[in-house]
């Protein structure tokens, strides 16, 4: 699709991923028809638009109800990455703190704004929520995915590599700009400073931010444990990424079905009534009937002695007709 194209699609997105959970399916589906009637690679794009994961969702309401949560988290987030390139360990440890609390704010803001649209978060999805606001604050590209309102799946950050951010946004062609790190006087010039103390191999590159650079800095693992232990982290990466994805086509199937129910549960309502409506109807008309056959009846009597009156009255008439002759 081209550059427009996906605009359009983006703005399409936009709407159904603002929608509160149980709306998603049948939104898209009337947004796909809609597309497709003008457009029929649109209205399949639109079709294959992913439903997001409860905890995602959550964080696609914050976006779009409380655009200003995630606008301060972001600028948290650049000033943590101007520390971390200047090394400023002192302001790392205060931004740690306010990060945590930041984080804890804005979770429950979260929860209030999920629950207002028509779904509760859990204690787990709420910890998803608070790792996905976490790797906001630490990598560029995972601040602009998440303020796009676009989320498909949480994100996390482990505080070395910049976050995986494939599959976990809608449009990715399509994203805000990412927030760019204020350098802050105080920062550059402690950076400066330090900068002149510290040995090369200390420096840090801004597309790898740490997380828990609040921590005092660990002895350097041997390079035979840290390829373990990175080995390790790849491995328990991967799974979760399969186990995620599991889950998601589950719960769409779920989803599904839950829909279908929805349309049975209608229809079978529609025939009860129907049903009803009919059986009144039959009531009626075997009263009907019952009505009809009793005047039968007695109109069939009376027609018998209509008959048998006529008859008389005729063999009167021939006996009288015979006496006069």
């Amino acid at each position: 699709m081209s550059s427009m194209e996906d605009e359009v699609l983006a703005e399409v997105a936009n709407q159904l991923y603002a929608k509160p959970l149980d709306d998603f399916v049948a939104a898209r589906t009337t947004a796909a028809k809609e597309a497709a009637a003008s457009d029929k690679e649109l209205g399949a794009a639109v079709r294959a638009l992913p439903k997001p994961s409860v905890a995602a969702w959550a964080v696609n309401m914050l976006a779009v109800h409380q655009p200003d949560v995630l606008a301060q988290l972001t600028e948290l987030g650049g000033r943590m990455r101007a520390a971390q390139v200047s090394l400023d360990a002192a302001s790392l440890r205060d931004l740690g703190r306010e990060r945590r609390i930041s984080l804890a704010a804005a979770v429950d803001t979260a929860r209030s704004v999920a629950q207002e649209h028509g779904r509760a978060i859990s204690d787990p999805m709420a910890g998803e929520v608070e790792e996905t606001l976490r790797a906001l604050t630490a990598d560029e590209g995972a601040a602009a995915a998440v303020r796009s309102g676009r989320l498909l799946k949480t994100l996390q950050a482990d505080g070395v590599n910049a976050v995986d951010l494939a599959g976990t946004v809608a449009v990715p062609s399509v994203l805000p700009p990412a927030a760019a790190a204020p350098a802050s006087a105080p920062a550059a010039s402690a950076g400066r400073k330090m900068r002149t103390t510290a040995a090369a191999p200390q420096q840090r590159k801004p597309d790898k931010p740490r997380l828990e650079a609040v921590r005092q800095t660990p002895r350097p693992a041997s390079p035979p444990a840290l390829d373990r232990a990175r080995a390790a982290l790849e491995e328990a990466q991967a799974a979760e990424c399969g186990a995620a994805r599991v889950a998601q086509e589950l719960q769409d199937q779920a989803d599904d079905i839950r829909t279908d129910i929805a349309e049975l549960l209608r229809e079978t309502v529609d025939l009860r009534a129907r049903l009803r409506t009919a059986e009144e109807q039959l009531e009626r008309s075997k009263k009907r009937l019952a009505a009809t056959v009793a005047e039968a009846k007695q109109a069939v009597r009376a027609a018998d002695k209509a008959e048998r009156t006529a008859v008389l009255a005729q063999e009167r008439v021939l006996r009288l007709g015979n006496t006069r002759d």
